[in-house]
């Protein structure tokens, strides 16, 4: 199943280069997004306060833009049903999983396990009939999945792995691989990414402030200093980009594409994790980034002449 603009897209002998820009471009923000937030909790933030507090920032400067250039969000039921379910499963459920298992688990298997949404999200677009099957894609999904593996099991059997926090980031690809579909599914007729990014980071704002309302849960951010306030500011931009890639890229290449948004994190958010924070390099690393490596090659190349047939 292909939308219009795809059909139209793919006539055009070039037309996997914005896909691609958008796959990489959005694949470094990941990256860079997992270290930030690590080291947002080693400066007094807490995950929840730490993603509002961005989120909400990027939802306001991608609301300016979409007003500047005519698109604001629409607010019919339709669209708000989106909105939120989007939200929940792509951004406010998996990012909170995400940023409160880093400090247990590591930034870099954070990254890591971003890889995984690609299997799951091939495995259910074959199962709705979204995707022909293609060997050269399933090849691609199976090495990045057998990549993320090699490092998971590493992770697994370290001394000092604690299970639960581990099983509950490995939980966030899950919500990943059904965002992925959900919004491909349920896309608006006629909505452009810039109309959307907005309104389902509004929502997911909304979502985390009623999160805050449990005990334990807090949005306040340490005072007295500037460097909280300005690491919230910098996710907010790197957020801004991420989910505006993030729907460009849905809308050009198709969910099993827009799924290796987290590999290509992966790959850079690991490095930088490890060199600039000071992480053990996880064991497996060379063999697991190489399978994950192959994997983004084979699926993008089977996208590519899937388009093309």
């Amino acid at each position: 199943m292909h939308t219009p603009t795809e059909r139209k897209t793919a006539q055009h002998p070039h037309a996997w280069l914005i896909p691609f820009a958008c796959l990489i471009a959005g694949g470094i923000l990941t990256g860079l997004s997992t270290n930030l937030a690590k080291y947002a909790g080693s400066i007094g933030l807490t995950a929840l306060a730490f993603l509002f507090w961005a989120i909400t920032g990027a939802a306001i400067i991608l609301l300016v833009i979409a007003t500047v250039r005519r698109e604001r969000p629409l607010l019919t039921a339709r669209y708000l049903e989106y909105y939120f379910i989007a939200a929940l499963v792509s951004v406010a459920g998996a990012n909170l999983i995400f940023f409160s298992a880093i400090p247990h688990v590591g930034a870099s298997f954070v990254a890591l396990i971003l890889a995984l949404p690609p299997l799951l999200t091939y495995i259910g677009a074959l199962a709705l009939d979204m995707e022909r099957f293609n060997k050269q894609r399933a090849f691609g999904v199976a090495c990045a999945l057998a990549g993320a593996s090699v490092l998971a099991i590493h992770k697994f059997s370290a001394a000092d792995a604690s299970i639960f926090w581990v099983l509950l980031a490995l939980c966030g690809p899950i919500l990943l691989a059904i965002g992925n579909l959900y919004r491909t599914l349920r896309w608006p007729d006629q909505a452009s990414p810039m109309a959307l990014a907005p309104g389902m980071l509004i929502a997911a704002a909304l979502l985390l402030a009623m999160v805050s309302l449990f005990p334990t849960f807090s949005l306040a951010v340490p005072m007295g200093k500037m460097l909280p306030f300005i690491v919230i500011v910098v996710q907010a931009f790197i957020f801004a980009g991420q989910f505006l890639l993030l729907f460009l890229l849905q809308k050009t290449g198709g969910p099993v594409l827009l799924s290796l948004l987290g590999t290509i994190g992966a790959v850079v958010g690991v490095p930088i994790a490890i060199f600039l924070q000071g992480e053990r390099p996880p064991d497996g690393l060379l063999l697991g980034a190489s399978l994950i490596g192959l994997g983004v090659f084979f699926v993008t190349w089977g996208g590519i002449k899937i388009k093309n047939l």
